[in-house]
């Protein structure tokens, strides 16, 4: 008999341990609750009372925090414990959703955003990414590690475009049942904030087996690092370029622009986004194919040049309809640089020093953006 072929991309998740299914669905948990706030996010802000001004310089708060949260766990992970550093990092989620739901005192939302961990972008914040990206390394072989990664983004993406949809369409019913915007907008604040609980449970039902496989090393560290911190830190600097351009046109924000730009609705904006993170989590997948013919680095470069072209002649489009159709097209292979990434840079450095690597990295990405909603928001006012 014939044995039915499997595709590479599809065996690679038969390979994974218990522990790397269960760290899919706290990707997708913690990717719908971003996703659930990004869309209606600078729109409760400005319920609130926040100018534009005032509304860039929280979210650029709320990055550099969740940037210096991540340095700090990061570093530590791989020694202190990664499941310990998980939950820390889901209590600062559940701290920054009840802060934002309880006031709507401008310094008390500020504090909220630095401390707690927000997301205006509907992307990944804080440690989680680091520290799973490590986990997950060791719960396939070396050769699935590419594939693995682009399923675990393909769920991010899939879960981030659910959320996207089910915060828009929350805030639009609710107010056609008579709750004013900021009594829907603060709804979905608190779900985003009892979401975060359930990610706390799921991280604790974790395995000791997601720990590094080797002792802590005993060879001096910077930052969590030793052999590769040459190669980390020169990915780390272009890391931050690219990402201080992506910062200018972080997920809330631009649907606040399409909101102000075109007058579009709460839910008809959840549902662009739900069909642009859905594109985008197929684009991840499609990069696996693509990396085995022309290497990580060329996948990497030669998909995400054409995507920031695209996202360049958005705002040029002259009707709604134009600047909706030249978003999905962007969105359709802007990811396909992110699972390459993650792969090379799991690939090119030791076991123990994975978390502090993806982390470096990651917060070099998030300080970069940090920034940029700041010139944003005076850019739009």
């Amino acid at each position: 008999m014939t044995r039915p072929v499997t595709l590479p991309e599809i065996g690679a998740l038969r390979d994974l341990l218990p522990d790397g299914r269960l760290l899919f669905l706290t990707r997708a948990v913690r990717m719908f609750a971003y996703g659930f706030l990004s869309i209606t996010l600078a729109l409760y802000l400005a319920q609130l009372g926040l100018s534009d001004e005032q509304i860039g310089l929280l979210l650029t708060l709320s990055l550099v925090g969740d940037a210096l949260l991540a340095l700090a766990i990061t570093m530590v992970a791989d020694r202190v414990g990664r499941r310990r550093m998980l939950l820390l990092g889901a209590g600062m989620m559940v701290l920054g959703g009840a802060v934002f739901a309880l006031t709507s005192n401008v310094v008390l939302l500020m504090v909220g955003a630095f401390v707690g961990t927000i997301s205006p972008s509907g992307k990944e914040v804080g440690p989680f990414l680091s520290i799973e990206q490590a986990m997950l390394a060791q719960t396939a072989p070396g050769t699935a590690r590419t594939p693995v990664l682009a399923w675990y983004n393909l769920v991010g993406s899939l879960a981030t475009a659910c959320g996207a949809l089910g915060g828009g369409w929350l805030a639009q019913a609710l107010q056609s049942g008579g709750n004013s915007a900021e009594v829907s907008y603060r709804a979905v604040v608190i779900t985003y904030a009892a979401l975060s609980v359930v990610l706390a449970l799921l991280f604790s039902r974790l395995s000791p087996a997601v720990e590094p496989v080797s002792a802590a090393s005993t060879v001096p560290t910077r930052l969590g690092l030793h052999r590769s911190q040459k190669v980390v830190f020169r990915l780390s600097a272009l890391f931050m370029l690219d990402s201080f351009a992506g910062g200018l046109i972080i997920q809330s924000l631009i649907a606040y622009w399409f909101f102000v730009r075109f007058g579009v609705p709460e839910g008809t904006l959840g549902s662009i986004f739900f069909g642009a993170n859905l594109l985008a989590a197929f684009s991840a997948l499609a990069a696996v194919r693509i990396a085995a013919r022309i290497g990580l680095v060329n996948t990497m470069v030669f998909t995400h040049l054409p995507s920031n072209v695209l996202l360049i002649l958005v705002p040029f489009m002259p009707n709604l309809p134009l600047a909706i159709a030249l978003l999905l097209v962007r969105f359709s292979i802007s990811q396909m640089d992110v699972p390459t990434r993650q792969s090379y840079i799991m690939a090119v450095v030791d076991a123990d020093e994975r978390s502090a690597a993806a982390g470096v990295t990651t917060i070099a990405r998030t300080v970069g953006s940090a920034v940029s909603p700041l010139l944003t928001g005076v850019l739009l006012s």
